[in-house]
């Protein structure tokens, strides 16, 4: 096996664990996102495509409050794999995206109810944490 040392200092990324089975509920349609919310409450994408939803059906708040909700269970599970606070959460490795997502439907319910500084603040967290994320969700 071999390891990688971050030659920059910097921590190295940090990779969430697979979830396959709510990956394949979700891809398979098996189930809606709010239903696998209920069956895997920790499972970020899913957080993600509620706030999604109701963004763009004008439900502002709603968004804002599943985004927040997938936002703090990806940072809990950050935390249980080792992130510190900072470093790159890679966009390229799949289980990172639902807590990305998240992240970025806080930053963007937060700016329509006007929470300017809380906005500015995720917007940042993304691009620090994976300028390819930031690439593709900031649109």
């Amino acid at each position: 096996m071999t390891t990688h040392k971050n030659l920059l200092g910097g921590p190295d990324p940090t990779h969430l664990p697979e979830n396959e089975e709510a990956y394949r509920l979700l891809d398979d349609d098996a189930l809606a996102p709010a239903e696998v919310v209920a069956k895997y409450p920790t499972f970020s994408l899913a957080w993600a495509m509620l706030a999604d939803e109701a963004f763009e059906a004008g439900r502002v708040v709603e968004s804002y409050a599943y985004a927040r909700t997938g936002y703090h269970r990806g940072l809990d599970a950050l935390r249980r794999a080792g992130w510190k606070g900072h470093g790159p959460i890679p966009w390229s490795h799949r289980p990172n995206r639902g807590f990305l997502r998240c992240l970025a439907a806080l930053a963007r319910a937060a700016d329509a109810i006007d929470e300017k500084e809380e906005a500015d603040r995720c917007w940042q967290f993304l691009q620090d944490s994976s300028e390819e994320a930031y690439a593709e969700l900031r649109r």
